[in-house]
C-alpha cells in the first residue's frame, strides 16, 4: 500500500505538469501563435490594438492573465521540485516524515508561486496599460528588453541569488534545519522553500516580457535552465555563465540595430 500511494502521488504530480503544458500549448495555438510566440493574423490584430482603450480581450484582463501565469508556474516550476521531493522522501524514515507531509511540501511550495503569479500579473497589467508592452507581453521598445536581460544577468552574480540558490540546491540541509512533521509541517516547509525559490528564479519569469508571454520555446528553455540550477551535480556551475550569457544578450539587443541599420 505505501508503494501504491507513492506511485499514485508521483504520477499525479507529473500528470499535472503535462496537463499544464498541454493547456498552455492549446492557449498559444488558439491565439494564433507559433511555438516561439510569433504572431499570426489574429495575434497581429491583438498587438495593433491600443492598450489605453477600454478592452474586453482576455489578455487585457487580470483573471485570464493570472490563470495563464498560474499554469506557467505549474508547467515551469513543478519540474524543478523533483530533487526537493526526493530529498523529503529520503528523510521520511529517519525523520518521521509522511506522505501527507510530502504533499504538504508540494502544496506550500506551489502556493507561493501562485502568489507570485498574482504579483507578476499585476505587473503585466501595469506595463500593458502604460504602453511598455503589448497584449502578448512583447516589449514595444528594445531598451526595455535590454534592461531586463542585463538586470537579470547581473542578478545571477548577486548575494541574494547565491543565498536563495544555495537553499534550492541543498533542500536536505533546509529540511534538517527546519523539519516539521505531518501535513501542516510539510506546508510550512514548502512555503519557506517556495519563498527561496521565488528569490532564486523570479528573473527567469520576468524574461517572459522579452520573448513574449506565450513563447513556448522560451518557457521550455527557462525550465531546463532552472532544473539544471537545482541539480546538485551541476547547479553551482551554470548560474554565473548563464548570467554572463544574459548580459551579452542584452548588449547584443542594444547594438543590433546599429550594426544592421
Amino acid at each position: 500500500m505505501p508503494h501504491l500511494l507513492r506511485s499514485t502521488l508521483w504520477l499525479g504530480f507529473f500528470a499535472l505538469i503535462l496537463w499544464a503544458w498541454w493547456v498552455l500549448y492549446s492557449m498559444s495555438t488558439g491565439m494564433g501563435l507559433d511555438l516561439i510566440g510569433r504572431p499570426g493574423a489574429m495575434a497581429q490584430q491583438m498587438r495593433a490594438m491600443d492598450p489605453t482603450m477600454p478592452m474586453d480581450m482576455p489578455m487585457a484582463q487580470f483573471w485570464p492573465v493570472f490563470t495563464m501565469w498560474a499554469l506557467m508556474m505549474a508547467a515551469m516550476m513543478l519540474p524543478t521540485m523533483v530533487p526537493t521531493l526526493r530529498s523529503y522522501e529520503a528523510l521520511m524514515t529517519s525523520a518521521n516524515g509522511t506522505r501527507a507531509g510530502w504533499l504538504g511540501v508540494l502544496l506550500g511550495y506551489f502556493g507561493v508561486w501562485i502568489g507570485f503569479s498574482a504579483l507578476i500579473t499585476a505587473a503585466q497589467m501595469a506595463l500593458l496599460f502604460s504602453g511598455v508592452i503589448d497584449m502578448l507581453g512583447l516589449p514595444k521598445s528594445r531598451w526595455f528588453a535590454v534592461v531586463l536581460l542585463i538586470g537579470v544577468g547581473l542578478f545571477q552574480f548577486s548575494r541574494t541569488k547565491a543565498v536563495c540558490h544555495g537553499v534550492c540546491l541543498s533542500p536536505t540541509m533546509y529540511f534538517l534545519g527546519r523539519w516539521r512533521t505531518g501535513f501542516a509541517g510539510g506546508v510550512k516547509m514548502g512555503l519557506g522553500l517556495g519563498v527561496f525559490c521565488v528569490g532564486c528564479c523570479w528573473g527567469f519569469m520576468a524574461l517572459g516580457f522579452v520573448g513574449g508571454m506565450m513563447n513556448l520555446a522560451w518557457m521550455g528553455l527557462a525550465t531546463v535552465f532552472m532544473v539544471l540550477e537545482k541539480l546538485p551535480q551541476v547547479g553551482h556551475v551554470v548560474t554565473k555563465p548563464l548570467g554572463a550569457a544574459l548580459i551579452l544578450g542584452g548588449l547584443g539587443v542594444a547594438v543590433w540595430p546599429l550594426v544592421h541599420g
